[in-house]
C-alpha cells in the first residue's frame, strides 16, 4: 500500500503549468514538523515536494500561497533524469486530495503577524538548507510548460 496523509505549511507561493495537452499540474513544498525534538531542543521539519493535477491544481494555486497550512493525501512517486552526465532521483507526493485547513481571512492575518510566530510554525526560505532550494532546480530548464503524455498521468 502507498499511502500518504501530511499537515504542514506551503514554503513558496504554489507554481501552476499545463502540459502541452492543457492537463493543469501544480507543484509546492510543504513544510512538516517532526513529531520529536533533536538533542538542540529544536524541532526538526521535513521539506516534502508535492504534485497535484488538474481542477485541484488550479484550486491550490487559487486559494493558497506561502505559509499557508494544508492536509495532503496521497501517494509517493519516485522518478529520475538525467543532467550534465549525472541521473537525479526525484521522490515526490502525488496529491489525491488537498484540504485548505485555514481560511483566506486567516492565513492573511498570520503572514501580517510573523514576526510572532515560533521557527515551528512557519519555516524561513533563507535558512542555507540544500533541501528547500531543490524543489527549484529541478525544473528549472523546462520553461513555462512540461512535456506530459497522457499515459504518464497515473489517474
Amino acid at each position: 500500500m502507498n499511502r500518504v496523509e501530511l499537515i504542514g505549511r506551503i514554503t513558496r507561493d504554489p507554481e501552476l503549468r499545463y502540459t502541452s495537452s492543457n492537463i493543469a499540474t501544480t507543484r509546492f513544498t510543504l513544510a512538516v514538523n517532526r513529531p520529536f525534538q533533536g538533542q538542540n531542543g529544536e524541532q526538526g521539519t521535513d521539506f516534502i515536494n508535492i504534485v497535484v493535477w488538474r481542477k485541484q491544481a488550479e484550486n491550490v494555486k487559487k486559494f493558497v500561497s506561502k505559509g499557508s497550512l494544508v492536509a495532503v493525501e496521497g501517494r509517493i512517486q519516485t522518478g529520475s533524469y538525467e543532467k550534465d552526465g549525472q541521473r537525479i532521483y526525484t521522490t515526490d507526493v502525488v496529491a489525491d486530495s488537498v484540504q485548505f485547513l485555514e481560511s483566506k481571512a486567516q492565513s492573511q492575518t498570520r503572514q501580517s503577524s510573523d514576526d510572532n510566530m515560533t521557527p515551528a510554525d512557519f519555516v524561513n526560505q533563507d535558512n542555507g538548507s540544500s533541501e528547500s532550494d531543490m524543489s527549484d532546480e529541478v525544473f528549472a530548464n523546462f520553461g513555462d510548460s512540461i512535456e506530459i503524455s497522457d499515459d504518464d498521468i497515473a489517474f
